[in-house]
């Protein structure tokens, strides 16, 4: 249950923290709000909380020093980043130090309750990634492929997601298992590792689809009513996001910005962009794929 996940916002703008909790307690979260990285360790050691989102630009305590305290001292809260400044640079400390995901800046509800329900799916999920391992069996032939693809990076700077992407093409996913086995191969923690295969698009932990559908939540497609779309196409599959139809035909996923906003409202299907979608329109669009 929603209720059951407790979540601190920290940001030193106060209408983010207010738009964070308007979305997130509409929603049954239990959330609290603080306005600098110093605040948020006070609480933090009164407090235990599942899930902590923060901005990084802060001042006296900025994000990466929050969440490198947060891993020293409150290693099994999840962190979610939010930021108006996703460079490569912060995002890749951001990443090494261990976080689920980021929402930039500016978000919209649709984006929000999206990344937070994927943080709380991995918090609900970690703690038994090697029991889920011992649940998927692959072939040696894949497995010695995998191996081989781990020792031609390893030495390499920056190894984790070219290795990633290899195994990915290999397995067709990314489940437990393979994350396990990447994470040793590369002497990282399986936390690195998922940590980085949750927070890029274009890693799957699930099989998907003969053809993948992504839905863009991004502020000129939510503005643009793409939510209606969105339920039409769960609706018409009969899944959620995140799922694939039983037939193993479609999978669904939703992105935070598909870089076509002039298109607004955005589907893609495989490499294909659909523009100015609408719910009549994304099952005519589906419907020549089957």
């Amino acid at each position: 249950m929603a209720d059951e996940i407790k979540i601190l916002v920290v940001d030193d703008e106060p209408i983010v923290i207010r738009s964070c909790e308007t979305v997130l307690k509409s929603e049954g979260y239990n959330i609290e709000g603080c306005l600098g990285g110093k605040e948020a360790i006070l609480k933090m050691e009164q407090t235990a909380y599942d899930l902590v989102f923060t901005d990084l630009k802060m001042p006296e305590v900025d994000g990466i020093t929050l969440i490198r305290w947060i891993k020293q001292k409150r290693p099994d809260t999840g962190i979610v980043i939010i930021t108006g400044y996703p460079s490569q640079d912060t995002i890749k400390d951001a990443l090494e130090i261990g976080i689920i995901d980021y929402v930039p800046k500016p978000f919209t509800p649709a984006v929000l309750l999206d990344v937070t329900k994927r943080a709380v799916e991995w918090i609900r999920e970690r703690a038994p990634v090697e029991e889920k391992a011992k649940e998927e069996e692959f072939p040696p032939s894949m497995l010695n492929e995998i191996d081989r693809v781990i020792s031609q990076y390893k030495n390499r700077p920056g190894s984790s997601i070219p290795v990633l992407q290899r195994c990915q093409q290999i397995v067709g996913y990314l489940p437990p298992q393979v994350q396990k086995r990447i994470a040793k191969g590369l002497n990282l923690t399986p936390a690195q590792i998922h940590s980085i295969v949750s927070f890029y698009s274009f890693f799957t932990m699930k099989p998907r689809g003969d053809h993948n559908i992504r839905i863009c939540l991004g502020t000129a497609c939510y503005v643009k009513r793409v939510e209606e779309s969105l339920n039409k196409i769960k609706e018409y599959l009969k899944i959620d996001v995140g799922d694939v139809t039983e037939d193993k035909k479609f999978s669904l996923e939703t992105v935070r910005c598909l870089g076509a906003c002039g298109l607004a409202p955005v589907m893609v299907i495989d490499e294909e962009t659909f523009g100015a979608v609408t719910p009549k329109k994304v099952t005519e669009i589906i419907g020549q794929y089957t």
